[in-house]
């Protein structure tokens, strides 16, 4: 009798977006470059001397763009980094203090940072429920937070995983097409279970007159159980702009999110997010509460599995007392590291690739895994891709030798991307933060050491986020915040340097 063996199907094919210009330079960098060089041209017809002092500040100014680390960043980048930081620092801003006894107004816990001028909305769907809209007045953006529990990986056949992948990419796919949306953002958590939803649901259900030993398995359970497993938590936020034409009213802003919910939560079950559902003002508020204070994760599970809510406010859901460090964020009873995503997997994985860097790390309070997606519009893309096929073919007649191997690589991935982009595929560009929580500054260094054995195991390259810790722990809350609409330099000026 013979046996077809069925391949595990494989994905990849994602590509770093090449920068404008000449090598490491960048788009500015080589304008500047040969403008330059015409001036030193033109002032040695004048004299050396003239060459020289021309020649000297440009050399001056061109080298630091040219000089780059593994990760991408030029010596003008780590160096604007490193005096953000002093500035901070000198000013105090590194340090958070809220509550009653505090120079804040109103005498509330507000989130700190990013989200000191976020308002927090609310709307129904058609469906009537609440759910939560975070106003971001600043660039005049609105979140919208989804909960879904996804389908195990467990035995799943490789066909079905296989249709998941492809809805889950149909679903990045349509997000180009949404109107206004600036990003998205999917946020996976995992924490110790705490043992109280367990326990909620077995203790009320023993009867007064059960046999004793049925009450003492029973109690065992719920006692010892949750010691050896975990709680596992998705989120999905979507952050909306201005939708061109005239100025909207908040409420207006609400009735258009509320109508789009029905298609994105039909589109997250089909591509197996399971039972997906919007998040309420009052949920959104205690997962930013929780991720502050993990030590009252326990209290606010059980204030709402006996009351069936907790009545936490957003201005209420930040710490009490935060400090930033260099390689730390120090938050009421947890301490927190975050990494940056600088490499993505070379050549193509299996659908487990990131199953490891997703599941519960021991030793650790929470863990958040923050995938950031910025789809570009059907136009964009196909100029995108076109100009990376042009790209990818030059160097290929251009190189000979071993290079011309990887450049020949460069140019099959290049066509593929072309024609997936001519067939209706979308174009998505995607990044990822990794913050995991401890409870004391001692227990950074296990953690480093369990996030860098993650990674290696996910074939990923990631950095820590030093002397920005505060702003990336923000980042990875599933509020919707996108890190290209928060910088001071436009995105699209950061990408010429």
């Amino acid at each position: 009798m013979a046996t077809e063996s069925m391949a595990r199907p494989t994905y990849g094919n994602w590509r770093r977006p090449r920068r404008p210009g000449l090598g490491p330079l960048g788009l500015l960098g080589t304008v500047v470059a040969f403008g330059g060089l015409v001036v030193v041209l033109l002032a040695s017809l004048i004299s050396l001397t003239a060459a020289i002092t021309v020649l000297v500040p440009l050399a001056l100014f061109v080298g630091p763009l040219a000089l780059r680390t593994a990760d991408g960043r030029n010596v003008y980048q780590m160096v604007a980094v490193r005096i953000g930081w002093m500035k901070r620092k000198a000013n105090g801003s590194h340090t958070y203090v809220s509550g009653p006894l505090s120079r804040r107004t109103g005498g509330h816990f507000s989130p700190p940072g990013m989200l000191a001028r976020v308002k927090m909305l609310e709307g129904s769907d058609a469906y009537g429920r609440s759910f939560g809209v975070l106003h971001h007045p600043g660039r005049n953006l609105y979140t919208i937070v989804l909960a879904c529990e996804p389908d195990g990986g467990s035995l799943v056949d490789p066909q079905q995983v296989d249709i998941w992948v492809a809805s889950w990419g149909d679903w990045l796919a349509r997000l180009s097409h949404e109107p206004g949306l600036r990003g998205a953002q999917v946020v996976v958590e995992t924490a110790p279970d705490t043992g109280t939803r367990l326990a909620a649901e077995v203790l009320p259900r023993i009867v007064p007159d059960a046999p004793p030993a049925a009450r003492a398995v029973m109690e065992e359970v719920v006692a010892r159980y949750p010691s050896a497993s975990s709680e596992m938590h998705t989120y999905i936020a979507l952050t909306y702009g201005a939708v061109p034409g005239p100025r909207r009213k908040q409420e207006d802003v609400i009735t258009d999110l509320s109508m789009r919910l029905p298609s994105l939560l039909s589109g997250l079950v089909a591509a197996g997010g399971g039972s997906a559902s919007p998040l309420s003002a009052e949920q959104i508020s205690e997962i930013v509460r929780v991720a502050y204070d993990p030590a009252i994760a326990p209290d606010i599970l059980n204030v709402r599995a006996e009351h069936g809510a907790t009545g936490v406010q957003w201005h209420d859901a930040g710490p009490a007392v935060a400090v930033e460090t260099v390689d730390g964020y120090k938050h009421d009873s947890g301490v927190s590291r975050t990494w940056m995503l600088t490499l993505a997997p070379r050549g193509t994985v299996r659908s487990s690739v990131l199953r490891g860097l997703l599941e519960p790390a021991q030793g650790t309070r929470r863990k958040r895994v923050s995938l950031v997606y910025r789809p570009i519009d059907p136009g964009t893309s196909a100029r995108i891709v076109e100009a990376d096929r042009r790209s990818a073919h030059f160097m290929a007649g251009s190189q000979r030798g071993l290079v011309q191997a990887r450049a020949a690589s460069e140019m099959r991935a290049a066509e593929q991307t072309a024609a997936e982009e001519a067939s209706g595929a979308g174009l998505v560009e995607f990044s990822m933060m990794v913050t995991v929580t401890v409870a004391d500054e001692e227990q950074l260094a296990d953690a480093t050491i369990t996030v860098r054995n993650l990674q290696a195991s996910s074939r990923i390259l990631m950095r820590p986020a030093d002397r920005m810790q505060a702003a990336a722990f923000t980042c990875t809350l599933p509020v919707g915040l996108l890190p290209w609409e928060h910088t001071l330099i436009p995105y699209q000026l950061r990408e010429t340097l």
